[in-house]
């Protein structure tokens, strides 16, 4: 078998010069990996037998071949299939014929020999692969030297910390791409994962495909948190949104870490990674301990406990101790940052559950034009957390601000076009739920002492009192509908709504 000559020689030479006081032969120089004999028996196989490059197209890209007229050659093949033409010798020569990298290994004669070469139809796909193997590690090996000259010269604005972050988030694409998995799957594949998630949920005492969220009124409506959907959590200021994501967050946690106490790995918990990018990480944490052991954060503060309120912070301390809930609460990232730390996460700790708080704190890649829209960079950014969901197979769920529409309103329940910069993220999110307390607006409506209107008020405020609305308004795998649930403000807790059938008798 021929070997690509000349030019390829010089790129790959060895140094053998006599060193003229000692005689002694110089070292090689270290080459990039690569296998010309493979690229050339895998080329003969495709012009001899064209059904050897539909073993390899799914996965073997031109940039694969080290030789670039290799890379050529391939691409040429593939456009002649593609136009339902054979791809011979013959019909390559007129491609090649002006071609200055084939005259110097021998002109379009070469494309014969590479026929003649031919390897076997039936080793083509483990050529194919192994030719791709040797792509990943040449750019393994570009992105280390990438790595070490970065760290010399780095920018003086440049952190280390971000240039772990660029080259981790390098790597993890590298792996991707150096997967050669993905393309069609075959039905009955499809279909038996079907099965098992659908097996899953009719033994889960709960009926639940999806992660426990710890609110029965909520799971009886979306199934609980389900792999891979970006979950949108939008409200108005004062709502409860952080409190409700923060409640589901660590129910989902506690879960998970009572199960793998209990032995019981087909869990409906998980590892959860909550991005604070608002709250710094102490206050987000004396949030859940006073949401945990029913003492109100203002005393927490001021120091304010009694000897029962802080043993049972103690207690709430001990139990929170052992569950898997990790907080990043570094402001300002952007989505990629979001990306590299999520996947680390995973990596790391088998990340289950991610929390986003909040959606428009974030930032894109900064790669736009400067008269780029915020709506843009919006779309950008819910894009990014849905392929994240997907990627990582995990549920996303990210709270969002809504417009000030909602305030003007006589019905302040919010609707999907409150959402702000609603086109991108209604479209990109699998699900999109409302916190709405209507107690909250009532209170504002307070009339004067002693008139029938304030008799009146205080009828509707006793009916709202401590009541929340959780409105799904948009669900992709499920009806829309409202969740009621039980919120006590001083704890920030979410709790389901006690039924009337279940509540004391009452006299009057």
């Amino acid at each position: 078998m021929e070997t690509v000559a000349s030019n390829q020689n010089d790129r790959d030479i060895t140094v053998s010069d006599k060193d003229n006081n000692n005689n002694n032969v110089a070292p090689e120089y270290r080459k990039m990996p690569h296998n010309l004999e493979l690229e050339q028996a895998l080329l003969g196989a495709m012009l001899v037998n064209n059904s050897a490059a539909e073993k390899v197209q799914s996965f073997l890209q031109p940039e694969h071949f080290y030789e670039a007229v290799h890379g050529r050659i391939y691409e040429s093949i593939l456009k002649l299939m593609n136009n339902n033409q054979s791809a011979d010798p013959v019909r390559l020569k007129p491609y090649f014929e002006n071609d200055p990298a084939l005259k110097d290994v021998g002109g379009a004669g070469y494309l014969v020999k590479l026929a003649s070469s031919a390897a076997t139809i039936l080793n083509a796909e483990d050529y194919g692969k192994t030719i791709h193997d040797l792509a990943v590690r040449r750019e393994l090996i570009s992105i280390g030297e990438e790595m070490v000259i970065n760290a010399f010269d780095a920018p003086i604005d440049v952190s280390a910390v971000d240039q772990i972050e660029e080259a981790e988030s390098e790597l993890f694409n590298l792996g991707e791409k150096g997967s050669q998995e993905g393309g069609f799957k075959r039905f009955s594949k499809s279909l038996t994962e079907a099965i098992e998630k659908i097996e899953s949920a009719y033994q889960d005492p709960n009926n639940l495909s999806g992660l426990h969220t710890g609110l029965n009124a909520l799971n009886d409506l979306i199934g609980g948190m389900h792999p891979s959907d970006l979950v949108i959590l939008a409200g108005r200021p004062a709502m409860g949104k952080t409190a409700l994501a923060t409640n589901i967050a660590f129910n989902i946690a506690k879960r998970y870490a009572d199960d793998m106490r209990d032995g019981n790995e087909n869990t409906k918990g998980g590892v959860v990674g909550f991005f604070s990018l608002e709250m710094p990480a102490d206050q987000l944490a004396a949030r859940i301990l006073s949401e945990r052991a029913k003492v109100q954060s203002e005393d927490m503060r001021r120091g304010k406990l009694t000897h029962e309120e802080f043993q049972n912070l103690v207690r709430a301390m001990q139990e929170m101790e052992e569950t898997p809930f990790f907080i990043d609460d570094t402001a300002g990232l952007s989505i990629a940052s979001v990306r590299t730390r999520a996947r680390r996460l995973k990596r790391q700790h088998n990340l289950g559950f991610i929390v986003i708080d909040y959606l428009q704190l974030l930032s894109g890649t900064g790669r736009g034009t400067a008269g780029e829209s915020r709506v843009q960079e919006i779309s950008e950014i819910t894009r990014g957390l849905k392929a994240l969901a997907k990627e990582l197979n995990v549920p996303v769920l990210a709270l969002s601000q809504l417009s000030r529409n909602v305030e003007s309103r006589e019905n302040k329940r919010p609707q999907l076009s409150d959402l702000r910069e609603s086109g991108s993220i209604e479209q990109d999110a699998d699900m999109v739920m409302f916190v709405f307390r209507e107690e909250y607006y009532k209170n504002k409506e307070k009339p004067s002492e002693g008139t029938p209107e304030f008799e009146k008020w205080q009828m509707e405020m006793t009916e709202l009192h401590c009541k929340a609305e959780v409105i799904v308004a948009k669900q992709r795998h499920g009806p829309t509908g409202t969740a009621n649930l039980h919120f006590e403000g001083q704890f920030t807790h979410f709790s389901d709504l006690a039924k009337d059938d279940y509540l004391p008798e009452q006299f009057n």
